[in-house]
């Protein structure tokens, strides 16, 4: 599975992002590395960066596409 599918223009998910932090969600940024193709997830909820050292190569990648795991938990859930 090529899983740069699974990423879209930065300002665009960061929007979207936004939407979901403001009804009470909590979002965790997700890329995929540009060297090696490991996808990556950030662990500081609610913030977005647009560079990201793989946990895997250890190389830095401009993050330029991306997308994000969304929580919602109890009453925040609709």
């Amino acid at each position: 599975m090529n899983s740069k599918r699974l990423d879209y223009p930065f300002d665009d998910v960061a929007a979207q992002a936004l939407d979901v932090i403001r009804r009470g969600g909590t979002v965790h940024q997700k890329w995929t590395c540009g060297h090696c193709g490991v996808r990556q997830t950030m662990e500081e909820p609610n913030r977005f960066y647009k560079s990201g050292r793989c946990e895997e190569c250890k190389e830095v990648t401009s993050i330029k596409e991306c997308n994000f795991l969304a929580i919602f938990t109890g009453r925040n859930c609709r």
